[in-house]
């Protein structure tokens, strides 16, 4: 009696395991994408990488590996959280490339001749660069955080061909997805620990941004006080 009263504890305890919840994020943004695939499915994990895409402030390095977890819990197949959020990342990109195509050219030099240390210059230079090394800028940039949302703007203002600029964030998202997706998938419960490495990445490309900001600032105040000077003289 006593073994067989065991064996049903036994039975009850790994019942009770096999159906106790998996590990899930509450609260804050990973709880926010988390709903949106509980409800939606492959596709609320697409939605959440399109409006990364607009809000650069929602991390892309969050939400792709909860959607790996989200696959490896069986909410949805792989293979639909590499296709669903791919072609969020470009549904995305493509509005971003048409706010820079309305733009255009002229109100982009209008607005940079009102812009405090920036010059018309400055316009033509990054239009010569961006005509040399769009393609690259485009693909990689889907790899770097903070670029990879903004580099569609330029995109759209240069008039880049669609189907190059589609073709280009297409393999350059879908590689960036495929990494983030893949990795949550194989750690499970554990895929956080991939936003923790990321984040560092993220702050790393930031600071770099920072510094060349206020060394673009530091040389045209002191270009600016050499002129004053010069005309004074």
């Amino acid at each position: 009696m006593i073994l067989t009263a065991g064996r049903t504890l036994d039975a009850h305890l790994l019942a009770t395991h096999a159906s106790a919840p998996a590990e899930a994020p509450a609260g804050g943004i990973a709880g926010w994408a988390a709903d949106l695939m509980d409800s939606l499915g492959a596709a609320g994990a697409g939605a959440a990488i399109a409006l990364e895409n607009l809000f650069p402030p929602l991390p892309s390095e969050v939400i792709l590996p909860l959607a790996g977890f989200a696959a490896s819990q069986g909410k949805f197949s792989l293979l639909a959280a590499l296709l669903w959020t791919t072609a969020g990342s470009v549904a995305g990109a493509i509005a971003l490339y048409a706010i820079g195509a309305l733009l255009g050219r002229d109100r982009t030099v209008a607005i940079a001749a009102r812009l405090p240390l920036v010059k018309t210059s400055d316009i033509e230079r990054t239009e010569a660069w961006f005509g040399r090394h769009g393609t690259k800028a485009v693909f990689f940039g889907r790899m770097v955080p903070i670029f990879r949302s903004m580099i569609s703007i330029p995109a759209g203002i240069e008039r880049m061909p669609l189907p190059v600029f589609l073709g280009l964030t297409t393999a350059g998202s879908l590689i960036w997805n495929s990494a983030f997706v893949l990795v949550g998938h194989a750690l499970g419960t554990r895929w956080h620990e991939v936003t923790d490495v990321v984040g560092l990445y993220s702050k790393v490309v930031l600071a770099l941004v920072a510094l060349a900001v206020l060394a673009f600032v530091a040389v045209r105040i002191r270009k600016a006080g050499r002129g004053a000077h010069r005309a004074r003289s």
